[in-house]
């Protein structure tokens, strides 16, 4: 690393990616809880000879650098430490290490990247489950025994659902379900071998059966269960799950939802029935264009298959053992939500790229691929990319709760700029939204659509890195158009709906000398204006310029007009102002 390189992730980087440690003369012990820590979680950078004042908000005063004493023999000790016994393996290579003179002094840093789900749980003093670390907005934190044994089992690629389950027989299957299955299978597999077998022989084809063969005798699987199983025989086994819809949009003045459905008893709560039950109202009220192949209509569109990839992503990547147990669906006016236990096995850069799919669940993501849901080869999430790309609306946002052991995706139906947004933004800011640069103004449109911002957030949106999205976040803050939400090392980052508009908006030597020759100064920074923002409205010149009247609005556009520059477009109930050309 460079020390520009330091001195920006010092400033602008993720405080919960960043550990700082005085360690002047000897390796603090404390640096391995941190490895473990980074290791397991997204990866971080660790510094020797600096020290961290987290009171302190001021940069200048919240970072103090000590220099490193014999730094070739403090590095020499830590690759000695790591490649023994006291960490469960080094994931590190040479690169990853090295020092450089920071203001004076002398600064070693080590680069931990974030370990790959076959190398987790990354442990310290031949102890799993006493020396396995995380971080959160506090810091480095011991991982609970069902953390460490999450991990474990994500490290294996059988994954979760092929265990047998002792006592749980063909009794225990709501056969409506299987049927219903069965006819799908049928549907889309019309000539294949396993069509006319018994549901025995089906369901061990399925691998949602096995015969143990210690004993001769056979039991369902996890898969075969959770896919068919009556409600009673689910929740008896596996109390920690539930299966949760709620819509939440158009909602009526006192109401907490408009549909809700959860288990009650009227219907056999099992993944085939959630999946059957809930897409139907998913997808209840999206447009479905005529459209042939052949003589039959096909009423799926990229849409309709991104929420079912959505769906079916939620349940082949969940966590079924631990205890916070809920695959939960949200509908709302801005779009969907989807929600399942566990964490992310792969990093979220990762999954965008797709191609990587690493299902917890084969056997079920099998169930459904043979229906026409899902893929195994890593397409999902691309698919789901795709769909909403074609639309135009804000790219998915895939998260991970770390705390609650939850990952979330939020699938906007909104697209990245609304024009309603524009407006919001350019009546809060005045002139001076305009004059902000493109990924100024998508973040502070996240901050207003999504409710607040995120570093990580913007990463999904923007190929930038994350010193160079704090940068810009930082510049937001100190404009007063964002407020910083600070929680430990964690930020997010709200909109200041109580911003101040200054009284003079624009002056006329911020504009750049156009060659058209304009009547006066006012309707060139209307020109300038439509020209950096695409649009203006009548109320907009009100705030940009000195005209305090519609009359006087409508006067400029129509000498703009005129001279064949503006043109007039209603869009809904209200006139807009664009270029002609």
């Amino acid at each position: 690393m460079t020390v520009a390189e330091i001195l920006e992730q010092l400033k602008y980087g993720e405080h919960i990616h960043l550990e700082c440690k005085k360690a002047e003369s000897t390796l603090p012990n404390s640096v391995w809880e941190t490895y473990s820590s980074f290791a397991n979680t997204d990866g971080g950078l660790i510094l020797f000879g600096v020290e961290e004042h987290l009171k302190e908000v001021d940069f200048d005063r919240r970072f103090t650098f000590v220099s490193v004493k014999n730094p070739d023999q403090r590095i020499k000790d830590f690759w000695n430490t790591i490649n023994s016994n006291k960490v469960s393996g080094n994931i590190l290579v040479d690169s990853d290490v090295g020092s450089c003179v920071v203001n004076g002094a002398t600064v070693i840093w080590i680069k931990v990247p974030q370990a790959n789900y076959k190398q987790r749980p990354v442990y310290i003093n031949d102890n799993p489950m006493k020396g396995s670390f995380k971080r959160n907005y506090e810091g480095d934190y011991h991982c609970t025994e069902e953390e460490v044994k999450s991990m474990l089992r994500d490290a294996n690629d059988s994954g979760y659902d092929g265990g047998l389950l002792i006592g749980y027989t063909m009794d225990d299957i709501d056969m409506q379900a299987l049927r219903s299955y069965r006819i799908e299978f049928e549907h889309h597999n019309p000539v294949h071998v396993w069509n006319g077998v018994d549901d025995l022989t089906f369901m061990k084809n399925m691998s949602g059966y096995a015969v143990d063969r210690s004993t001769g005798k056979g039991w369902l699987t996890t898969a075969g269960l959770l896919m068919f199983g009556k409600g009673v025989s689910v929740m008896e086994r596996y109390g920690n799950i539930r299966m949760d819809y709620l819509d939440i949009s158009n909602l009526s003045p006192g109401s907490r939802w408009s549909d809700r459905l959860t288990y009650d008893g009227t219907w056999e709560q099992n993944l085939y029935n959630f999946m059957r039950i809930v897409m139907p109202k998913l997808v209840s009220g999206l447009k479905r264009p005529f459209r042939l192949e052949g003589m039959v209509r096909v009423d799926d569109t990229p849409v309709h298959h991104a929420i079912r990839e959505a769906v079916v992503n939620m349940i082949i990547h969940s966590d079924y053992m631990i205890s916070s147990g809920i695959l939960k669906v949200e509908k709302n006016d801005k779009g969907f939500v989807f929600s399942n236990p566990g964490s992310l096995r792969l990093p979220v850069r990762t999954i965008y790229e797709g191609g990587h799919s690493v299902a917890r669940n084969p056997r079920i993501q099998t169930f459904f691929r043979m229906i026409g849901a899902g893929d195994n080869i890593g397409s999902g999430f691309p698919t789901i990319l795709s769909a909403w790309g074609e639309e135009n609306w804000r790219k998915p946002d895939l998260s991970e709760d770390t705390e609650m052991r939850i990952v979330n995706l939020k699938l906007w139906m909104i697209s990245l700029m609304p024009q309603e947004c524009t407006e919001h933004l350019q009546a809060l800011f005045g002139y001076k939204y305009s004059r902000l640069k493109k990924e100024e103004q998508i973040i502070l449109g996240t901050a207003h659509l999504e409710g607040s911002v995120t570093n990580a957030r913007m990463q999904s949106i923007f190929d930038m890195h994350s010193t160079e999205i704090g940068h810009i976040l930082a510049g937001l803050v100190d404009a007063n158009m964002l407020i910083a939400d600070k929680k430990g090392r964690w930020t997010s980052y709200n909109l200041n709906e109580d911003y101040q508009i200054q009284a003079e908006q624009m002056d006329i030597d911020d504009i750049q000398p156009a060659e058209i020759v304009f009547r006066n100064d006012t309707d060139l920074i209307i020109y300038e204006y439509i020209r950096t923002n695409g649009f203006i409205t009548t109320h907009q010149i009100l705030d940009i310029t000195r005209i305090n009247t519609s009359q006087g609005a409508n006067a400029a556009l129509g000498r703009l007009m005129k001279m064949d520059l503006v043109k007039k477009i209603r869009k809904g109930r209200q006139f807009i102002y664009q270029l002609t050309n």
